[in-house]
């Protein structure tokens, strides 16, 4: 039966996430990561931001 409806999983950059939210600089969301505020990954140097948990983050939702 159908099993791949697996929801695709959407990553963002640091200048990505930054884009989503006017006044959120890339400093900041930078900073979310490194104090592990917002669930991410590394991908090398570079920080992979699950866009669906960063927006629940930012509406103040708890996972």
């Amino acid at each position: 039966m159908g099993e791949n409806n697996e929801e695709r999983i959407v990553m963002l950059t640091i200048k990505e996430a930054a884009a989503l939210v006017d006044g959120l600089t890339e400093y900041r969301v930078r900073q979310m990561c490194i104090n592990d505020q917002v669930p991410h990954i590394m991908a090398g140097k570079k920080y992979l931001i699950n866009k669906d948990l960063f927006l629940r983050y930012l509406r103040g939702e708890t996972a």
